[in-house]
């Protein structure tokens, strides 16, 4: 079938409406199938590109027929409004907890039990990793997801589906039409772990402690939007009884065959002590492994022996979780230097004397900022306890004083950057230490994938595989380095073709267009997102205005506080940022406000767009408004003079109406 939305047309649009629909429930089907592909089974048939494609035309069919919009459409993965409080859930069977055991001896104990309840003396054990995350419960009706809730007190859960759908290892739509439940944990990576909490830290955010507070904090949050940005990952761990599945090494496989993520970590074997000797061996490889476990557990095989074994109040009895304990170990801090991180903030890294922890050689650990340094009282030279917080990131917890020699240095923050030179900035009341050169080498990346994005200059075609690869390739080293790229030096590049090139090209040109507050935003200034971008923009007429203004000035801006004052006073006031803009001008983009001809009646009005337009685009809207004098904002407030509402407005129509 052809691709494209057929017309309405007379007595045709019943029959119109069941060619979108046929076609609609096709690119689902698509989409659904690549999903799998690229996020269960890691092996991608078609590029993002040509996903993007399928995408967007089964959100323009949506938008254009939203009567067709059914729960399991990959396009509700990217979350909806904010709630104002999660609906209460009773589990049909009830989320028991596991008990435990630390000791070889306890798991012994737990063989004999087993034993003796089934009068058998052999028992087939399955085990698998204790990842530790959230426990969820989804509910499939006719293979289609209906319902997912946390764990809450075993009894009682709260209903967290719009979140669970953003999660992208979570099918919305089995591989058979079935009615099941399947109970799993919502993990997050270590190695994005890292990386949000880098995130959160260059924003003054509080980081997380571990994975699992990472991974519980992304699933409650109220706006499904938040948690659609976090890279979770589901590992299920039991599927409601099925015909024919008899032990729980056929339920994983399953589950694998329906549309989940395969646990790669499933062994069983047929007595206590060969569990126990693999449970040994597989924790010095813990620190090695993808995700953060706190324990193996071990479960009778046999769902037949599982049911005659039963359950105490709180758990199973055939069941246990084996605890592997925290890692720690002393080791002396040798130095402590300093690295920038990609939106500039400057982090004490402690350098260790090489110490092993869970199987892991440990020779760096994060002191944080300036301020935690001084409140541990930690010097060069000091013997340190480290830990791996969360099992993950390398921190030292203490010094320890009975060691000390009266040789130990005190650490004292450096004032310039050590990669680029520049003199680095703490901004009043923080605890971190910057470098807001936008030039400097650690940022480029990080500035070239914010400067593309939508909502700033709009490069469409340069995401951030592309941003990594131009600057690994050193054919930009900062943002206006972007517009002297040439289709030659893209068609180098791994997969690109002419065509794809050329389209790189066009919308680098294209951008060209936009207004002079998207390439403000764009310029990734500390706290300055794209409502105060306008703001300024609103009252100064280039950005060579900024050069020498003063926080004081901007501060009687309305919606301009003194911090993000003090951090636009300094960034401009930076020769390196001020040569950013004028090689930025020399290729043509817009540094001043363009002079709108002819009357501006909304001149001096702030406006508020919420929800879908029919004929417009928002962006469009918003350009319409700015070109009649006005200032379109982003959020309500009492500043806020009108709110255009359009399809299925959000909380900004509600908050307006309150004001």
């Amino acid at each position: 079938m052809e691709r494209g939305a057929p017309t309405k047309s007379g007595r045709g649009e019943d029959l119109d409406k069941a060619k979108v629909k046929k076609l609609i429930e096709n690119l689902r089907a698509e989409i659904h199938q690549h999903d799998h592909f690229y996020y269960v089974l890691d092996k991608p048939k078609i590029s993002d590109g040509e996903y993007d494609k399928l995408f967007r035309e089964l959100q323009g069919l949506e938008k254009k027929f939203p009567t067709l919009v059914t729960p399991d459409s990959p396009t509700q993965r990217v979350g909806g409004e904010p709630l104002k409080a999660f609906k209460t859930v009773k589990h049909g069977i009830p989320l028991l907890s596991l008990d435990k055991a630390n000791t070889e001896e306890e798991m012994i104990a737990f063989d004999k039990r087993v034993k003796d309840a089934l009068k058998e003396e052999n028992i087939n054990y399955f085990l698998e990793m204790k990842y530790d995350g959230l426990a969820i419960s989804l509910k499939y009706f006719k293979g289609v997801l209906t319902n997912a809730s946390t764990r809450g007190d075993g009894v009682i859960g709260e209903d967290v589906t719009n979140n669970i759908k953003t999660i992208r290892t979570v099918p919305l739509h089995l591989q058979e039409k079935i009615d099941i439940e399947v109970r799993g944990e919502v993990i997050l990576p270590n190695e994005d772990f890292l990386k949000l909490n880098e995130a959160r830290a260059e924003k003054d955010e509080a980081i997380f402690a571990n994975p699992r507070n990472a991974a519980a904090g992304s699933v409650r949050q109220l706006n499904s939007k938040i948690t659609s940005k976090r890279p979770l990952d589901f590992m299920p761990y039991y599927g409601s009884s099925q015909p024919g599945i008899d032990t729980e090494e056929k339920i994983m496989k399953y589950l694998f065959k329906i549309g989940f993520k395969s646990n790669p970590y499933l062994w069983h074997f047929n007595n206590i002590h060969d569990v126990i000797k693999y449970i040994k061996s597989l924790e010095d490889k813990r620190g090695k492994l993808q995700y953060e476990i706190d324990g193996v557990v071990v479960k009778v095989n046999s769902i037949d022996y599982q049911k005659k074994l039963g359950a105490t109040a709180r758990a199973p009895r055939w069941a246990i979780a084996f605890k592997y304990p925290p890692i720690q170990g002393l080791t002396i801090i040798e130095d402590i230097k300093v690295q920038v991180g990609r939106t500039g903030a400057i982090t004490p890294v402690a350098h260790l004397k090489p110490v092993n922890l869970a199987g892991v050689t440990v020779k760096r650990a994060t002191l944080h900022n300036e301020d935690e340094i001084k409140r541990k009282g930690i010097k060069i030279g000091d013997h340190v306890v480290v830990q791996r917080a969360g099992d993950v990131i390398p921190e030292v917890v203490k010094f320890v004083k009975e060691k000390r020699t009266g040789k130990e240095k005190e650490f004292k923050m450096i004032n310039k950057c050590p990669l680029c030179g520049e003199e680095l900035f703490r901004p009043q009341g923080e605890v971190i230490t910057r470098c807001i050169n936008a030039s400097c080498p650690a940022q480029v990346v990080g500035r070239l994938i914010l400067f593309c994005m939508r909502g700033a200059m709009d490069i469409e075609h340069i995401g951030p595989a592309l941003a990594i690869q131009l600057y690994e390739k050193k054919l930009v080293k900062d943002v206006a380095d972007i517009y002297t790229l040439k289709k030659s030096d893209l068609t180098k590049l791994e997969r690109f073709a002419d065509k794809s090139a050329q389209n790189v090209i066009d919308s680098i040109q294209g951008s060209k267009d936009r207004p002079y507050d998207r390439l403000l935003f764009a310029l990734g200034i500390r706290m300055v997102g794209s409502t105060v971008a306008s703001l300024i923009a609103q009252h100064y007429d280039s950005l060579e205005d900024l050069f020498d203004v003063k926080a004081a000035e901007l501060t009687k801006i309305a919606g301009i506080g003194p911090k993000v004052a003090a951090s636009v006073e300094h960034f401009f006031s930076q020769k390196e940022n001020q040569k950013l803009i004028e090689r930025l001008k020399n290729q043509g983009l817009p540094i001043k406000t363009k002079k709108v001809k002819g009357p501006q009646p909304l001149k001096g009005k702030t406006f508020v767009f919420t929800g879908g337009l029919d004929k417009i685009s928002r962006t469009d809207a918003e350009e319409l408004v700015r070109n009649l004098g006005g200032h379109p904002s982003s959020s309500v407030s009492k500043q806020t003079d009108f709110v255009v509402a359009g399809h299925e407005p959000g909380s900004k129509f509600d908050k307006a109406k309150k004001l």
